[in-house]
């Protein structure tokens, strides 16, 4: 049952609880995830058999859930990592049964823990400690840290062996920035061999070892859709599995003879499960979704041909389920709580496609392109059931990433307060293969913006109940990019537009980033600013601030890293030279509260304390809910926020 009129249907909607990456005990009788039942985010431990559910953390562990949990081998504690509101420089933790807390790793940068060896000796982990992003070990009898790898470009996945006498990782050493390749070196990072499994320019790399040590299972895009390998060592060959059909990647060894990958088809995501000596696979049965067996730092094992499967749909919140890879079922082991709501209470997800050459018919504003070759793009449309309704054009962030059909708890948010939501995967997101995602290479706010646009004008022509005089942008990261950018490239088509920690200055993003995301989103993108100062300006909105022709409202982490809080305080100035009105944004608004009434100036700006990329802190997610959707009532009315709140 939906919450009564007198209740705080935002506040309802932010503190219903959520899971974030469960992951199996070395044993399997038990699953670590972060579980904020309580109102903050705390590390609680599952018992597979009995379904309790116990609670180790009293406020140690950070209150974004953003990085996962990793079980020790002994299976009596789980690490974690610490930052310092929200600022991604992650620390490593470990915290045991009794609540005892201790660091593990302090460094400067940012620590990404990866593997534990298998006789609890070392832990591996990612750190941009001198810049890149490169392989650690440290010692956990002894203390002592030691540098594995020393690439000039970022290093990802380092797991070790289950012998212990080697690592595998990923990176690149070419000259091709859209490169990535497996390698395989010794335990203390010596003896570094790249298996040259894919082509040059594209994306391999190692999922994890097999149970004998002798196997390593790889994913690799090379021939465009992405698809699963087993590399023998011994043999110095690959296996590939599948037929191709499907974009898919590898997850990890269930036994000897089974490994698991995941799917993307359309706007799902299934589990697939492949049996070595056949070589044939099958989707793992369940209802149309999203489904995750993990990834690749995580463990789904519970033993005995059981895997921990995630698992959500538009109207579904995420359940844990065990599933029995021999007989095909399943049963719950966290089942979905919807709190106060059931789930018909929320807007299911359509999936829609449309044709789009990159260029919409909305007259540009800010660059001109000629057209671009002509694909089906595909979107996902949530009907608020609001008539007239007004419309939320939310483009995704990554941009290597895709909107899907899973639990979205900003969209329902929206939905609820009477606003549909059109989510579009544009050209250069997953899910769609190599050639797809590698469109927007050199491209950076080029077609797949116009992409967006054009989905938003199909939507709006063919649905006559949206109301075509209330169209909004918005979206985070670079989705927030994506907002400033269709606000100046096409203001013609928005009535307003919000832009959360987003990029508006491409060359200040390029100093001021981490190391990695300089390297591995910037450069891979758009080369560096030296070579290519016309393209890093002309596609930076803040160049373009001038057209900006409806309200706008800005909000920003202070304390992001990947996105700084300069790139907020950049358009802020612009938009003051430029002659704009800054709105005041109540004290309230900053601090959570609820918006005041009547219009603020031309563009509102708030910036958010204890705050980095996000947050899935109750109270900081409702705090952004409420400065939304006051923003969206004072610029275009929301009806049904104004009759819930009455």
């Amino acid at each position: 049952m939906s919450p009564t009129d007198d209740t705080d249907v935002l506040e309802a909607l932010a503190s219903l609880p959520t899971v974030a990456h469960p992951t199996a005990s070395p044993d399997g009788d038990e699953v670590a995830l972060y579980y904020d039942a309580t109102g903050r985010n705390e590390l609680h431990v599952l018992d597979v058999e009995t379904g309790e559910l116990t609670q180790w953390s009293d406020g140690e562990v950070p209150r974004n859930a953003r990085w996962f949990p990793k079980w020790g081998a002994d299976g009596d504690r789980v690490f974690f990592h610490r930052d310092e509101d929200g600022d991604e420089q992650n620390d490593i933790y470990a915290i045991d049964r009794d609540g005892t807390v201790e660091p593990v790793v302090e460094m400067d940068g940012q620590c990404m823990l990866t593997s534990v060896a298998a006789d609890g000796s070392r832990i591996v982990f990612g750190s941009s400690r001198d810049g890149q992003m490169n392989v650690y070990a440290r010692d956990l009898a002894t203390g002592e840290t030691t540098k594995l790898t020393d690439y000039e470009r970022a290093v990802w996945g380092a797991h070790c062996s289950p012998d212990g006498e080697r690592i595998a990782y990923a990176t690149n050493e070419t000259d091709d920035f859209d490169n990535q390749d497996a390698y395989v070196a010794d335990a203390d990072g010596s003896n570094p061999r790249n298996l040259e499994l894919g082509e040059v320019g594209a994306e391999c790399g190692p999922a994890g070892w097999g149970p004998d040590g002798r196997r390593l299972l790889v994913s690799d895009n090379t021939p465009d859709l992405g698809r699963v390998g087993v590399y023998d060592l011994d043999a110095d060959s690959v296996t590939w599995l599948g037929d191709g059909e499907y974009d898919e990647d590898a997850v990890a060894f269930v036994d000897d003879g089974r490994v698991l990958a995941s799917r993307d088809r359309e706007a799902v995501t299934v589990p697939v499960v492949y049996d070595l000596e056949s070589g044939e696979g099958r989707e793992l049965d369940l209802p149309e979704g999203v489904a995750s067996t993990g990834w690749t730092y995580t463990s789904a094992d519970l033993g005995d041909g059981r895997v921990l499967v995630e698992h959500t749909t538009p109207t579904r919140r995420t359940e844990l389920l065990a599933y029995d890879l021999d007989s095909d079922s399943h049963e719950a082991l966290l089942e979905a709580d919807h709190g106060p709501f059931e789930p018909d209470d929320f807007a299911d997800a359509e999936y829609v496609t449309v044709e789009s050459d990159g260029v919409p018919d909305t007259e540009q504003a800010a660059v001109e392109h000629d057209p671009y070759d002509e694909l089906e793009i595909g979107a996902l449309l949530y009907d608020s059931g609001e008539r007239p309704s007004p419309l939320i054009v939310n483009p995704h962030g990554g941009p290597m990433a895709r909107d899907a059909k899973r639990f979205d708890l900003y969209t329902q948010v929206l939905a609820m307060r009477g606003y549909s939501v059109l989510q579009v995967n544009y050209r250069g997101s997953t899910g769609r293969g190599r050639e797809f995602k590698e469109r927007l290479l050199d491209d950076w706010g080029g077609a797949e913006q116009g992409d967006v646009a054009t989905a938003a004008e199909a939507v709006v022509e063919e649905r006559d109940w949206i109301d075509d005089g209330r169209v909004v942008v918005f979206g985070g990261s670079y989705g927030g990019y994506s907002a400033y950018w269709q606000a100046v490239q096409y203001p013609d088509l928005y009535d307003a537009a919000v832009a959360w920690i987003g990029i508006s200055d491409l060359e200040d993003m390029y100093e001021n980033t981490m190391p990695h995301f300089r390297t591995e989103l910037m450069e891979k993108y758009l080369g560096t600013p030296d070579e290519n100062p016309e393209l890093y300006a002309e596609r930076s909105p803040v160049t373009h601030v001038e057209n900006v022709d409806s309200p706008l409202l800005v909000v920003h982490g202070v304390n992001d890293r990947r996105v700084p809080v300069s790139q907020a305080r950049i358009v802020r100035e612009a938009l003051d030279d430029a002659g704009y009105e800054e709105g005041v944004t109540p004290e309230a608004s900053r601090e959570g509260g609820g918006a005041v009434e009547g219009a603020n100036g031309d563009f509102e700006y708030v910036e958010l304390g204890e705050e980095g990329h996000a947050s899935s802190d109750q109270e900081q997610k409702l705090r952004l809910f409420r400065l939304l959707d006051g923003f969206l009532d004072r610029r275009i009315g929301a009806p049904a926020a104004a009759e819930a709140d009455d």
